[in-house]
């Protein structure tokens, strides 16, 4: 597994409840950009249309040699997942405060594109604050105990 592109902004902004994978539906144009490691997932969010799910506000830079058969950049994608994967998701969704990111997009073994999303909750302001001073905290301490090996 060869990982593309990782969304940590996602990680700092929201509490992760349920990771899955999900194919995604892509041009041939768009499979070289993202193997060239030419994806960006930073603002980028999945919604649903009817029934169906899609990644939007992903950007795939074109492709250089694509010429004129290049895709758009900023075009919805659809996910792929099973049916019974997209009705709990659809329930899940509803619910107050909840929504569907990309973690990171990476390539499998047989060299599919896959992307990782994550059910999450929005972080207050006070927890963010909570999580930089843990992350102090354990800074500190590791700190501490490589000094004393010394």
């Amino acid at each position: 597994m060869k990982v593309v592109a990782t969304n940590k902004n996602a990680l700092r902004e929201y509490e992760i409840l349920e990771t899955f994978e999900a194919g995604i539906a892509l041009a041939g144009s768009e499979v070289k950009s993202i193997r060239e490691g030419r994806i960006s997932l930073k603002e980028s969010y999945a919604d649903f249309n009817g029934d169906e799910l899609y990644l939007l506000n992903c950007n795939v830079s074109p492709y250089n040699a694509a010429n004129i058969f290049n895709h758009e950049p900023l075009r919805p994608r659809k996910l792929l997942l099973h049916r019974r994967e997209l009705k709990r998701l659809a329930g899940k969704v509803q619910e107050k405060g909840l929504t569907i990111v990309p973690l990171k997009a990476y390539l499998n073994d047989r060299g599919l594109v896959k992307l990782e999303l994550a059910l999450v909750r929005g972080k207050k302001i006070y927890e963010k604050r909570e999580d930089i001073k843990k992350r102090d905290v354990e800074r500190e301490i590791r700190a501490e105990i490589k000094k004393r090996l010394r």
